[in-house]
This record gives structure tokens, C-alpha cells and sequence, in this order.
């Protein structure tokens, strides 16, 4: 009997919190139950308990990197012979309920970052961040030029001018390597502050900063040479709004600002050739200007019932009023600067509703406006190829792009789902060959997973695209056949067929394997673009062979072909051509833990890519332009051992093998006449690095 009574004094416990008055039927009221032989000790959650003071990890780690291209970095994320890191993931939390956090991953290397939290749960918030990321092209990028770096580039006091480079003397003595690589740095600032229920507020700064060289050319009327351009770019974001929030209802005011800052304004180069447009002897380039975007923007969200209203109204401006670079240019300017200006506003809205246990509707309507405000100038055009210079007008191009989307999502059985929808795309564009384009997209998905230890579904789409007479302009076609389209724009029907099934036959072994086909056919398109197929699988499995050991792999390949036509002779089809890709990627991994009593990990993951490119051009006879291919092979071997209960070591092996022979980095500096290039830059590359670091839970 005193078990039946203390199962109902749980019961009334446990109902206490939501009832209005005490129970009171048959003495079994709260003030009459049994309390004496409850726990109440026990009913304490263990896992909600928060633990004060700091826990964590901290780490440190030094690596030898053994490279002979630059381009390795990219993959090791380290440039110099040496590399040190930190790694951290660390909380602080007080019995006040003020928090701080710390993650760090690879800080000190190419990649790393850093990211700092500290304030008080459910009032504020104040971040700071860091990141840094640096891509590498080459560093063996050979040029005659002196200065690089710098905005002045001039050739040495003995240089000899000639009318083409195989015959400048100095030219081969002349060269010196240059690295080509870029390097960003970001660093941020926010702070999010939580007032009463009903709003909230937060602020952010972020300023990056790029730098390196990158490859620009300069030319003379049809002679020109590869130059390295300065890249010194401060980029200064903020982003701050405030939010309001009900029961059934969310807004927020929100506003986006960048500034863009370029250190250079102009490149100023000596030509390398003998003087011949205008009896040159120096150019100069105008580089990146300064600008600024700015963008304010209204959402909100309103739940009635079982449908839910979303929506985005936003205004926003780019501007952009540097003065023009006048250096070598005899004409007069129309004005001092450009004056550019950019107006952008846009509407977003979405509704999702269930209209039953069955049946989800949703349909979504977006509308952007790009409308360019830069006035129309007259400019006096300098000439540096075979076409006769001309007066020209600087051309104010817009676009407005209307997007509708009406969906439905069926549970016809349980496990059994069929979705299907209508998507339609109109783009209004000024100073085009065509003016109006329109898309129509018809889709269907089934998904199927009632079976145990299976999950499949398959969905296809239809989609044409049309639009008004398609004219050349006189704005962007002036020289070009009037047969040709351009693919983004001319008539289009696609057709594409996606799948995945993912299936665990047992409980260790998990399958899975999808596909993508798709079918652009330009069929009212002479010259351009005629066709275009893009077919995709993929294939990966997981296998825990025990409670220590786990195998993991996949395959990737995608295939896109390309046919197009055209003409030499400014007439009908004359020659024919098809490009085939094709990009291959396979991994494996495989790990084993609690070897040596439980205190080591051994571990291997591998990962071979490849890609290939092949043009074969037909006119009479079909020639082949050669395969281009870029292949690499990645591995990283690693052991962690558990030294003590609390110090962790981890070494790393790491190797990457890659090669590529691009055609457009095997010319040598004097190898066309008429052009000074950076010589070869093909990789052919063995790279190793060592990394041991070490980890101290706190």
C-alpha cells in the first residue's frame, strides 16, 4: 500500500507546478501525501549543473615545413621553413553568471583564427575576432622590372629597348623571381546587448587588410608586358541593428556599411620596347578606386496559426568618386572623377503554411532593382589594339530581377513524402542585346524513407528560357557577329535529374550515393554556345569494423561537356568546337584508438584529385588544343598519445605531391614577340611537413 500511495505523491509532485489548487479526492491532496519516504536528493540534474571557474584546452605545436613551391602553403598553411601555432578552447564561467570564452585553431599559421566572447547570459555580449588567409600563386614568377611592390616599376639603367623581346640583349640577365601570393588579415570587434524581453541590439566592426602582388599587364599599342600589380587594400565593414521580439512576432532594423581603400591609385611602368604608339616610353594604369557600399534594411516575421509571413524591405547605395588618372593621357576630361553612383532596393517575401497533417504550402516573391545614377560623359578613346579609336560614352547598366516561387509538400504516407513546385525569373536589363529575359522552371521531388535503414529521394526540373527580340547593341556588340548569343542570356531549355540514397545494411556500415544530371540545350543559338551537359556522382561509406577501428571513403566525379560554333569570316557557322572537364576526387581515412591502454590514436587520411581539360577545335580538319591537367595527392599520418590525464601530444606527418601543366604558365619571358611574360610557372612539387604540438586540459 505505501508503494501505490508514493506513486501518486510523485504524480501530484510532479503536476504541482501547473495546477491552479491543490488535489483534494479521497485524502490523496498534497497537503495529505506521503512525503516521508521520498528521495528528494536524488530527483538533482547532474547534467544541468554549470560549473564555475575555467575549464578547457590549450595547446602549442612546431612543424618543419620541407617545400621547394610556394604553393604548398595553400595546403600546410605555413610559407616558411618553420611554423608555430596555438590552439585553445577555453570557458570561463563565474557563480554570478558572467561567461568568457576562447577558441583559437592554428593561430600563428596561414590560416589561423581567434575568436573571444565575454559577457553575461541573456544581457550582453562583446566579441573579438581575428582571421587570417593567404592563397599563394608562385613564387618564381620571373620579370626584368625593379620596384615590385611599389607603384613605380622601371627596368635596369642598362636596359635596351627592341622592337621585339627575343631581341632585347639585357632581357634573360635581367630577370629576378617574384612572389606572387595575397594575404588577408581580418579583424573584428561586436557587441550584442539584450534589454528587456521585447528588444535587443548589437553592433559590428570588422576591418581587413590584403596585401601582396597579383598579375596585371601593361601594353603599347600591340606590345605589352606582364607586370606585378601592388595590392595594399583596407576594407572597414560595420553592420548594427536593433531587433524587436513578441510572442508571435519578430523585426529588426538593421544597416551594412563598407569603405573600400586602395593605398595605390596608378601603376607607372618604363616600356620595354622600342617607342612606338604616341613615341611612349612610360604607361600607366589606373588600379582599384576607393568606394563605399551602404545598405539599411527592415524584416520581420509573423506567425498566425500554422502559417508563418516573412519579409525584407532594403535600400542601399554604392558610390564611388576617386579622381581619374591622367598620367600619359593628352585629351581633355569630361570631369575630374567619375562621380559613380549605384542605387539598390529590394523586396523578399515568404509564406509557409500547413494546411493540414498532410499538406505544406509555401510560395516566396523577391524583387532587386540595380539602378545606375552616374552620369553620362563623352570620352575620347585611346586605342591599343587594331580597333580605330572613337568617342564613347561611359554606359549606365541596370538590372531589375523579379523571382517567384510557389511550392507544395505532400506527406502522402508515413515515410512517403512527394514535393513540387514552380519557379519563374525575370530579368529587365539596360544596353543589352536583349532587354527582358524569362525563366520558367517546373520541379518535382519524392522521398522515400518507410524502410528501414533507407533514405532516398529523387527530384527533377524542366526550365526554358525566353525573352524579347534578341538585337546586337550598339552599346556591347558594335564588332560582333549578328548570329552570336550570348549563353547567359540567349533561349535555354535545361533539363536536370538529381537522386541520394543512403542506406546502413548494418549497424556499423553506412552507405551513400548520389547523382546530378543536366542538359542545357541552346537550340536557337548559331554561334555561341550550343549545348551543354553537366554529369555528377558520388559515392561514400563509413565503416566502424570495431569499437576502435573505423575505415571511411568516397569518390567524386563530375564530367561537363561543352559544344559551341562560330565563325571566322563574320558569316554562318564555320567551325566547330567541344571542351571536355572532367574532375575526379578520392579519399580514404582510417583510425584506431585506445592502443597502449587506452592513451593512443593512430590515425591516416588521404586524398587524390585530379582534374583534366581537353578542346578540340573542327574546321576542315580537327585539331586538338592539347590537355590540360592539374592532379595532387595529400596525405597526413598522425598518432595521439594521452601522455597523462591531462597532457595530450599529437604528431603530425603531412605530404603533398601535386602537378599541373597549364599552357598559359610554360611561356617563356621572350618566347612571343611581341610579349614580356613571367616565364614558366608550372608546379611539379614533392612537400613535407612535421608538426608536433601539445595539449593541457585545464
Amino acid at each position: 500500500m505505501k508503494f501505490k500511495l508514493n506513486l501518486v505523491t510523485l504524480a501530484l509532485l510532479a503536476n504541482a507546478g501547473i495546477a491552479s489548487t491543490a488535489m483534494a479526492a479521497g485524502g490523496y491532496g498534497i497537503q495529505n501525501a506521503n512525503t516521508d519516504k521520498v528521495k528528494f536528493e536524488k530527483w538533482d540534474c547532474k547534467r544541468c549543473a554549470v560549473e564555475t571557474g575555467v575549464n578547457g584546452t590549450v595547446g602549442v605545436g612546431m612543424g618543419y615545413n620541407n617545400s621547394d613551391d610556394i604553393r604548398s602553403a595553400n595546403a600546410f598553411a605555413a610559407e616558411d621553413e618553420f611554423a608555430a601555432k596555438v590552439d585553445a578552447d577555453l570557458k570561463y564561467v563565474s557563480e554570478s553568471g558572467y561567461r568568457a570564452t576562447v577558441e583559437a585553431d592554428n593561430l600563428g599559421m596561414e590560416n589561423g583564427r581567434l575568436d573571444v566572447n565575454a559577457g553575461k547570459t541573456g544581457q550582453y555580449n562583446l566579441n573579438l575576432n581575428y582571421r587570417q588567409i593567404a592563397t599563394y600563386k608562385t613564387d618564381s614568377a620571373m620579370s626584368p622590372y625593379q620596384g615590385a611592390g611599389s607603384d613605380n616599376l622601371t627596368l635596369p639603367d642598362n636596359w635596351e629597348t627592341a622592337g621585339s623581346s627575343q631581341d632585347m640583349t639585357q632581357l634573360n640577365s635581367s630577370l629576378n623571381p617574384l612572389e606572387l601570393s595575397l594575404k588577408r588579415k581580418r579583424t573584428g570587434l561586436g557587441f550584442e546587448y539584450q534589454g528587456e524581453e521585447l528588444w535587443s541590439t548589437y553592433i559590428n566592426y570588422q576591418r581587413e587588410d590584403k596585401t601582396g602582388l597579383k598579375q596585371t599587364s601593361g601594353s603599347f599599342y600591340n606590345q605589352s608586358m606582364m607586370l606585378a600589380e601592388p595590392v595594399d587594400y583596407t576594407t572597414d565593414t560595420v553592420e548594427a541593428g536593433i531587433k524587436l521580439r513578441g510572442d508571435n512576432w519578430f523585426t529588426a532594423l538593421n544597416y551594412s556599411g563598407s569603405s573600400f581603400k586602395n593605398q595605390y591609385s596608378q601603376l607607372t611602368f618604363e616600356n620595354a620596347f622600342n617607342p612606338t604608339f604616341g613615341a611612349q616610353t612610360q604607361g600607366t594604369m589606373a588600379l582599384d578606386p576607393d568606394n563605399e557600399a551602404h545598405t539599411v534594411s527592415v524584416l520581420g516575421q509573423v506567425t498566425a496559426d500554422k502559417t508563418i509571413l516573412s519579409g525584407r524591405v532594403h535600400y542601399g547605395q554604392m558610390t564611388q568618386d576617386q579622381e581619374f588618372v591622367t598620367s600619359g593621357y593628352g585629351y581633355q576630361l569630361p570631369s575630374e572623377s567619375l562621380d559613380a553612383r549605384v542605387d539598390m532596393k529590394g523586396v523578399n517575401l515568404k509564406v509557409v503554411s500547413r494546411l493540414n497533417r498532410s499538406v505544406r504550402v509555401n510560395a516566396s516573391y523577391d524583387y532587386s532593382d540595380r539602378d545606375n545614377k552616374t552620369n553620362i560623359e563623352e570620352w575620347t578613346q585611346i586605342s591599343i589594339d587594331s580597333t580605330t579609336g572613337q568617342v564613347a560614352y561611359n554606359t549606365p547598366y541596370d538590372i531589375t530581377t523579379q523571382r517567384a516561387k510557389l511550392g507544395a509538400d505532400y506527406r502522402i504516407a508515413r515515410g512517403m513524402r512527394l514535393e513540387a513546385g514552380y519557379d519563374y525569373r525575370q530579368d529587365e536589363r539596360s544596353y543589352q542585346d536583349r532587354e527582358t529575359t524569362n525563366e520558367h522552371t517546373l520541379w518535382s521531388k519524392f522521398r522515400l524513407s518507410k524502410f528501414d535503414n533507407w533514405d532516398m529521394w529523387i527530384k527533377g526540373s524542366y526550365g526554358e528560357r525566353d525573352g524579347s527580340e534578341y538585337q546586337a547593341s550598339e552599346w556591347t556588340s558594335s564588332e560582333s557577329n549578328d548570329l552570336l548569343r550570348k549563353y547567359n542570356i540567349a533561349d535555354r531549355k535545361r533539363t536536370m535529374l538529381e537522386a541520394r540514397v543512403t542506406h546502413s545494411p548494418i549497424e556499423t556500415l553506412t552507405i551513400d550515393f548520389g547523382t546530378r544530371y543536366a542538359l542545357d540545350d541552346y537550340s536557337d543559338t548559331q554561334i555561341g554556345l550550343t549545348e551543354s551537359t553537366d554529369l555528377s556522382y558520388d559515392i561514400s561509406a563509413s565503416y566502424l569494423i570495431n569499437d576502435d577501428m573505423t575505415v571511411t571513403a568516397f569518390y567524386n566525379r563530375q564530367n561537363i561537356e561543352s559544344d559551341q560554333a562560330g565563325s571566322s569570316n563574320m558569316s554562318t557557322p564555320n567551325w566547330f568546337g567541344v571542351v571536355e572537364d572532367q574532375v575526379d576526387v578520392i579519399g580514404a581515412g582510417w583510425s584506431y584508438n585506445n592502443l597502449m591502454e587506452k592513451k593512443l590514436r593512430l590515425g591516416v587520411d588521404y586524398t587524390y584529385s585530379k582534374s583534366d581539360s581537353t578542346t578540340q577545335v573542327t574546321q576542315g580538319i580537327t585539331g586538338d588544343y592539347g590537355d590540360y591537367y592539374a592532379k595532387s595527392h595529400n596525405v597526413n599520418i598522425y598518432g595521439l598519445y594521452q601522455a597523462t590525464e591531462k597532457m595530450a601530444l599529437r604528431l603530425d606527418y603531412k605530404m603533398e605531391k601535386y602537378e599541373d601543366n597549364d599552357a598559359a604558365n610554360e611561356i617563356a619571358p621572350d618566347e612571343i614577340w611581341n610579349v614580356v611574360s613571367f616565364g614558366s610557372n608550372s608546379h611539379d612539387y614533392n612537400a613535407h611537413m612535421i608538426m608536433l604540438s601539445m595539449s593541457y586540459r585545464l
